[in-house]
């Protein structure tokens, strides 16, 4: 049996609409994921001292308030600082190409706008997921 992954997904800063995270929520977990999701409004250092004692292998972190540079920079951080860089960040939301680009060079692995597919998005973190595990 394979492995089911454990993964984290949250809402940081003031940004309160969680419609569309709740959908992938439902999504991954159709698709076998472990899902935990943390709820509106976290910190980035709640986010990922939870994704740390929870023990996940990735953090999807949907933003719809025009803060992602900030938000995903100082979980990154955080990320490094906590020696868990090897948890998976990925995002959603609001953030347009020249920032998702950016983004994906400071360490996100994907960026799902919206519209992706669960199934475009299932299978870019089953991806990482193998990826990870080949390391």
């Amino acid at each position: 049996m394979p492995k089911r992954h454990r993964i984290m997904l949250a809402k940081a800063g003031l940004d309160g609409h969680d419609r569309g995270v709740r959908v992938v929520a439902m999504g991954l977990r159709d698709a076998n994921f472990e899902v935990i999701y943390t709820g509106r409004r976290q910190t980035p250092e709640h986010i990922v001292n939870a994704a740390i004692q929870e023990d996940v292998d990735a953090i999807g972190l949907s933003i719809l308030s025009g803060a992602h540079m900030n938000m995903f920079g100082k979980i990154l951080e955080l990320l490094r600082a906590k020696q868990s860089a090897d948890i998976a960040v990925f995002g959603g939301g609001i953030i347009p190409p020249d920032d998702a680009a950016e983004l994906k060079k400071m360490g996100v692995k994907h960026i799902f706008g919206p519209g992706t597919s669960m199934e475009v998005i299932v299978e870019a973190i089953n991806q990482t997921m193998q990826e990870r595990e080949a390391r």
